[in-house]
């Protein structure tokens, strides 16, 4: 490309001066660039040199040859055009991130929670970076006196918690594998990893431990100590302890590391940090192995990132720890927030209390699912639906007005600060009214949903892309750039990408649009999967990891998701179906909580199970007198008429094609769970498990619409 590709801080010459064949424009300049003139509400529009992010071409595309399929040009974030991120200096190990901050902060807050008393919660109680130190240091000690050894494995079960965090840091302390157990995945789940990873000692919730002790009896070869975040029982205690293994409440392990002290054994960056097993939507859990360099990479980039956006993290600031801890999205958020000195709240676990604990923690970021961001959507929508014509007027009004000045390229705290104090900060307290970034990942976030938080929620919003093998985020969206709606973004600092061609799905990543599998090489990459040398060769191909995830190119640089590998299947006449779009499609109706749409080869066209949203199902059931709870309403045919006529509405107000339109739907009032294995623990839906749950309800709706087209 040159020297003259823009960096932080440099100048920037026009879009149409910088688009040439080596880089493609992550902005072209937004019209407020031009204008010279300031309206009632708006300050200064955005100048077009804080447009720096860029994708630079580091290697050309190349045709396909000796069977194997064309790939697309590899590109960089320009920020990385010379060479990527270091992680922060004297940061090589998750070791290093937190006792460096020890050193540096030990009397601010680090880990806090809401204690719970006559069924009330009160404010979040803290132990700060000293305190937590001293426990994570005991802890250490005690698993050493006890046998644990240096690149042996510890699990850690359970939600999120004070607890969780310090058995890992005193993993990590001692080079130790930190191997998370879902507290959402069940026995059959946990017992797997336990003996695959050969796991000698577990970290358990007090609430776990009746399940640990389903495990025991298949997996005590391996386990010989499990230490309750709590207490434990004596009839639990004579329990496990028949199986040999023995038991400790978290004060009996604290007190005895503190009897018997134990020098550190820090680790190395190539040692592996940590063994995450991700839960799959098919097959039995796959460790993927991730080395301290790699999350020291990792938040190096992070860092990198924020700082050149001027919403670096401080000591000052807080972050409600809501996605699982043995998920590697929250995983990395928290070392970040950690590496910063800041504070780490942890959720009640109880999603109808989630917004109360974002309300009193009042965070500086929130990271959620879609799942979350929708409800709070919904929840809004409903509010305004309910709220006097005036007030619905007005919102109505301050929401054109803001958005419009968004898409001219203000910043959404400059487009107009008057309409936020009219009306948006209703919206930000919600968050606890002082978020200033909100993150989505782990799936798509529908695009009139993200639209609404970037302006409604006087917050930047990004939605990111990354895998456990990626270590977390590989592409994030540029905050403020409204043409970034719907897409994932650009890459991060930390990678490479290109697009590789699906010639047996029409994608060719040669074409004028280019459409391919979505394919990352980094330093942060995982090391492979434990012990499956076979499956990790079926995804890492010349250097190159292949997510299995087909990505679009945009005009604008960022990177779209359009389809998955395997979830894309051919109806009887022929025609192809990307079925997690149609999902997403459906799923914008507010009476709809969530939907599965199922269709095969053998069959002509498209039913789908749908979980409605009860409140707003109970809302329309009164208006139309009817009665009842969610479960009597489903089974409704009223209700079922509805639901149907609603869904094939926003089917063709969203312009499907015929044979993409459902023809028939079944009524579920349970949401699909990781209980029933019908989901993963972030959100992703089982396809195979969906099927044979429900087998009996799509052969009828098959036989249903088959019978009345005779």
């Amino acid at each position: 490309m040159g020297d003259s590709c823009p960096l932080a801080g440099a100048n920037v010459a026009p879009s149409s001066q910088l688009s040439t064949s080596n880089e493609l424009p992550l902005a072209s300049a937004p019209l407020s660039f031009y204008a010279n003139w300031v309206v009632m509400g708006a300050s200064e529009p955005v100048s077009l040199q804080n447009l720096k992010y860029y994708n630079c071409k580091m290697e050309e595309g190349k045709e396909g040859s000796d069977g194997k399929p064309s790939v697309g040009p590899v590109y960089r974030s320009i920020l990385s055009k010379d060479g990527f991120p270091p992680p922060p200096p004297g940061i090589d190990t998750c070791w290093d991130v937190f006792s460096v901050s020890v050193k540096r902060n030990p009397d601010n807050k680090l880990l806090g929670w809401r204690k719970v008393a006559d069924g009330k919660a009160g404010p979040y109680s803290w132990l700060t970076y000293q305190q937590v130190y001293d426990q994570a240091i005991k802890i250490g000690s005690a698993m050493r006196t006890c046998g644990i050894k240096p690149m042996d494995k510890c699990g850690v079960y359970g939600g999120n918690c004070p607890e969780w965090a310090i058995s890992m840091e005193a993993c990590n302390g001692h080079s130790i594998s930190c191997v998370p157990l879902y507290d959402t995945l069940g026995a059959n789940a946990i017992e797997f990893i336990i003996k695959h990873a050969e796991i000698p000692i577990a970290f358990v919730q007090e609430a776990k431990l009746p399940e640990i002790l389903i495990s025991l009896p298949n997996c005590s070869e391996f386990l010989k100590i499990v230490v309750s975040f709590g207490s434990v029982t004596e009839q639990q205690k004579s329990e496990i302890e028949s199986y040999g293994v023995k038991s400790f409440s978290w004060k009996e392990f604290l007190d005895l590391g503190a009897n018997n002290p134990v020098e550190l054994t820090p680790p190395r960056g190539f040692d592996i940090c940590t063994i995450m097993y991700t839960s799959g939507t098919t097959g039995e859990p796959k460790g993927v192995l991730l080395t301290h360099e790699s999350v020291s990479l990792m938040i190096g980039a992070v860092d990198f990132w924020l700082l050149h956006f001027e919403e670096k993290m401080t000591p000052d600031d807080s972050y409600l720890s809501f996605l699982p801890l043995a998920h590697i999205f929250d995983r990395i958020i928290e070392e970040y927030f950690i590496y910063r000195g800041a504070s780490i709240g942890y959720w009640r676990g109880d999603p109808k209390l989630l917004m109360e604990d974002l309300q009193e923690l009042k965070p500086s970021l929130f990271a959620g699912v879609p799942k979350v961001f929708d409800r709070i959507y919904g929840g809004a929508q409903r509010w305004l639906s309910g709220a006097p014509l005036a007030l619905r007027m007005l919102f109505s009004a301050c929401y054109k007005y803001k958005l419009f000045w968004m898409s001219l390229g203000y910043n959404q705290d400059k487009a107009s600060p008057m309409a936020d104090m009219l009306i948006f900060n209703r919206i930000k307290k919600l968050f606890g009214g002082k978020v200033r970034l909100l993150m989505s990942g782990a799936a798509p976030l529908a695009s009139h949903v993200e639209e609404f938080l970037r302006v409604a929620t006087c917050a930047m919003m990004v939605q990111g892309y990354g895998l456990t093998e990626t270590c977390s985020g590989s592409f994030c969206c540029v905050p403020n750039e409204m043409s970034m709606i719907g897409t994932v973004g650009v890459p991060s600092p930390s990678i490479e990408v290109c697009l590789e061609s699906v010639p047996e799905m029409g994608y060719d990543a040669l074409a004028k649009v280019s459409r391919g599998e979505i394919c990352m090489r980094s330093k942060i990459m995982f090391s492979g999967y434990y012990k499956r040398e076979d499956l990790t060769r079926e995804v890492m191909l010349d250097g190159w990891f292949h997510t299995g995830d087909i990505g679009e190119w945009q005009p604008n640089g960022s990177l779209k998701i359009i389809d998955r590998k395997k979830n894309i299947f051919k109806l009887a006449q022929g025609e192809y179906i990307a079925v997690e779009h149609l999902e997403m499609v459906y799923g914008m109706s507010l009476y709809v909580d969530s939907v599965w749409v199922y269709g095969n080869s053998y069959e002509s066209f498209l039913v789908a199970v749908v979980v409605p949203n009860e409140q707003s199902l109970q809302s329309w059931a009164a208006a139309n007198g009817l009665k009842g709870d969610l479960d009597d309403l489903c089974k409704e045919k009223r209700v079922q008429d509805f639901l149907f006529q609603e869904l094939t509405a926003i089917g063709k107000k969203q312009k499907l094609k015929g044979f993409e339109m459902i023809k028939a739907i079944h009524l579920d009032p349970v949401l699909f769970d990781v209980e029933r294995e019908l989901i993963t623990p972030t959100y992703k839906k089982k396809r195979p498990q969906l099927l044979k749950h429900y087998q009996a309800a799509i052969n009828d709706m098959y036989k249903k619409v088959k019978h009345q087209s005779e």
